[in-house]
């Protein structure tokens, strides 16, 4: 008897990898992305060239989490497994009250992971949000309530959104672009999915990030700050075009008349904002 227990422990154990996973399959299939979504763990296409960065940490803090539920999951499973009351008859198992060794290894454990993955991510945050002088523009965003507008600084030109009207903004492909944030009255966040990048839009600050579009497309774009009553209008694309294009239209906002820069609310004129 004895040694058929084992045999029976493995093919039980077997059985319930087996069944954890078909239900991962299952939820893959079930949740409507496709095999390159999946890949990806549900992030969109990148369209920046800085964009990689940032999936590659989405995807490795994924792997490692599932490295680890897998552990756990496995040390729990093997617990209940081994160590269950097999009748009524049979005495409790042995209960664990106080030990070092566990309470220091589930201590310290956590605590390298922490370490490990801040440390990635603070050296991914520390080049994405890294200034250059490589940049070959600047566009100033102005989130207000409940809309956007485009600066085209260095061009002089601008472009207003309205909550029924959403603006676009033009970006020349393969050229890096430096982004100012401003706004006159709350917080908002300027996203971009497919550049896999936001940041917060905060009054009398101004926050910068550079990015370099290197897909052509239309891209949409939204606030990712609960700002207010029309919060959901806020709403907005981001064309990326070649530079012919992105010259055709900075003159047909010149013939139009937007020339100038929209007021950002800040105080000062500081790194070519307005107020």
């Amino acid at each position: 008897m004895a040694s058929t227990r084992p045999t029976l422990i493995a093919r039980r154990l077997r059985r319930g990898a087996a069944a954890l996973g078909m239900l991962a399959l299952v939820a893959v299939a079930t949740s409507g992305c496709s095999v390159d979504e999946a890949l990806r763990m549900g992030m969109p296409q990148p369209a920046t060239k800085e964009a990689p960065t940032i999936q590659n940490l989405w995807i490795g803090a994924w792997i490692s989490a599932w490295a680890v539920g897998a552990l756990v999951w496995g040390l729990i499973i093997a617990a209940v497994i081994l160590y269950r009351r097999r009748s009524h008859d049979e005495a409790l198992p042995k209960q664990t009250t106080y030990n070092v060794p566990i309470e220091f290894l589930y201590t310290v454990a956590p605590l390298i992971m922490i370490m490990v993955l801040a440390s990635f991510v603070w050296r991914d945050q520390s080049e994405l949000t890294a200034l250059s002088s490589k940049t070959t523009h600047t566009i100033g965003v102005v989130g207000f309530r409940w809309s956007w507008a485009f600066n085209y600084v260095q061009e002089g030109v601008h472009e207003v959104g309205t909550p029924n009207q959403k603006p676009t903004l033009w970006l020349p492909v393969n050229e890096r672009t430096r982004f100012q944030l401003t706004s006159p009255d709350v917080d908002h966040s300027f996203w971009v999915p497919a550049f896999l990048f936001k940041m917060d839009v905060i009054p009398g600050r101004l926050n910068q990030f550079e990015l370099t579009p290197d897909k052509l497309g239309t891209y949409p774009g939204r606030c990712a700050e609960l700002c207010g009553v029309d919060h959901a209008n806020m709403l907005f694309d981001v064309k990326v075009v070649t530079r012919p294009q992105y010259d055709a239209h900075i003159a047909q906002l010149r013939a139009q008349g937007a020339t100038g820069l929209f007021a950002t609310g800040r105080a000062s004129t500081k790194e070519g904002v307005t107020a």
